[in-house]
C-alpha cells in the first residue's frame, strides 16, 4: 500500500488572524486518481484542496487539480494562493529563481509572482486566465435573485446580473441597500441545484459596493458542499473581469469578504485595460 501524501493546511487571504480560507495542499499527488482525490478532500473538509499532480522543476511549470468535498473545480483561487506559497516555501528562503510560476489547471493557465517580504512571509500575485462576461439568461437570474430572497429593486442599477469567468463562470449579484446585503438568506439545497444546472461550478457571487474601488463580497458555495465562501480568487478575479466589462477604468480595487462567517479576509484585485485579472494575497500555515 503506496504511503499517505503528506497534506498541507494554509489560510489564505486573512485579514486577522482568525480569518481568511483555509485549503489544503498535497504537493506530490502524481500517483492519486480522482477517486483518491476526492476523497481526501472530502475527508480535508476544505472548501478546496489542490493538488500538484505534475511539476518541471527547472521551469516551474506545474500541473494542479482543485477537488472541493462534492466534486472537483476547474479553478480555485485561494487554494491556488496557497500552492504557491508551499512551494516557496520548500523552495527556500530567498530563493531568486521562484520569480515566476505557471500552473496548469482545468480552469486554463494561471501565471504566478511570489514575493517573500523581510519578515519571511510570502505574498502571491496571480494573473488568470482569459476572462469572459456573458449576458445571463432572464429566466435564470430572475430564479436565481428568487432563490436569494432578492427582487430586481434589490439590485444595484448600476450593475446588472451578469455571468464572469475568470477560470470559474460565476453569476454576479450586485446588491444596493447594505442591510439587504446583510441579512438575505437562501435555501443551499436549491441554489446548489440551479448551480449545477447551469454549470456555475465556482460560487454565486454577491457584492455590495462601499466605494469605486471597494467592494464587499459574500461568496455562496452550496454546490461544493460549503454554504458561504470565507475568500474566493476566481470570484475576485472575476469581479474584475466583470467590473472591466462594466466599464471601470484601469485600477486597483479591493474586496473584503468572509466576515458573515467569522473569517474576515481581504482581496486586493488589479484590473488591466486587456488580459487576464490579477489577484494579490498570502497564506499562512496553519498548525
Amino acid at each position: 500500500m503506496a504511503d499517505a501524501p503528506e497534506i498541507l493546511r494554509y489560510s489564505a487571504f486573512a485579514a486577522t488572524p482568525e480569518g481568511g480560507n483555509p485549503a489544503a495542499v498535497v504537493l506530490d499527488a502524481a500517483h492519486l486518481d480522482d477517486a483518491s482525490m476526492q476523497r481526501i478532500a472530502a475527508e480535508v473538509g476544505y472548501s478546496e484542496t489542490a493538488f500538484v499532480i505534475g511539476q518541471d522543476v527547472e521551469t516551474h511549470r506545474y500541473r494542479v487539480r482543485f477537488w472541493s468535498p462534492a466534486a472537483e473545480v476547474p479553478f480555485c483561487g485561494h487554494a491556488t494562493v496557497a500552492t504557491a506559497v508551499a512551494l516557496v516555501e520548500r523552495g527556500g528562503a530567498g530563493d531568486a529563481s521562484f520569480e515566476t510560476l505557471s500552473f496548469e489547471t482545468q480552469g486554463g493557465r494561471v501565471e504566478l509572482r511570489p514575493t517573500r517580504s523581510t519578515d519571511g512571509s510570502v505574498t502571491v500575485s496571480f494573473t488568470s486566465v482569459e476572462p469572459e462576461v456573458r449576458d445571463i439568461d432572464v429566466r435564470v437570474r430572475d430564479r436565481l435573485l428568487a432563490l436569494l430572497g432578492l427582487g430586481e429593486a434589490d439590485i444595484d442599477p448600476r450593475f446588472p446580473v451578469r455571468e464572469s469567468f475568470a477560470g470559474n463562470w460565476h453569476p454576479i449579484v450586485v446588491i444596493t441597500d447594505p442591510e439587504v446585503f446583510h441579512q438575505f438568506r437562501f435555501s443551499p439545497a436549491e441554489v446548489a441545484a440551479l448551480m449545477r444546472e447551469q454549470g456555475w461550478l465556482g460560487t454565486v457571487t454577491v457584492l455590495h459596493a462601499l466605494s469605486p474601488w471597494e467592494f464587499e463580497a459574500r461568496n455562496l458555495f452550496p454546490v461544493g458542499r460549503i454554504t458561504e465562501d470565507p475568500a474566493t480568487g476566481s470570484a475576485a478575479a472575476s469581479t474584475g473581469a466583470y467590473l472591466r466589462d462594466q466599464g471601470y477604468p484601469e485600477q486597483a480595487i479591493r474586496i473584503q469578504q468572509g466576515r458573515h462567517v467569522g473569517r474576515p479576509s481581504t482581496l486586493e484585485v488589479r484590473i488591466p485595460a486587456e488580459g487576464g485579472i490579477e489577484v494579490s494575497g498570502g497564506a499562512t500555515r496553519i498548525g
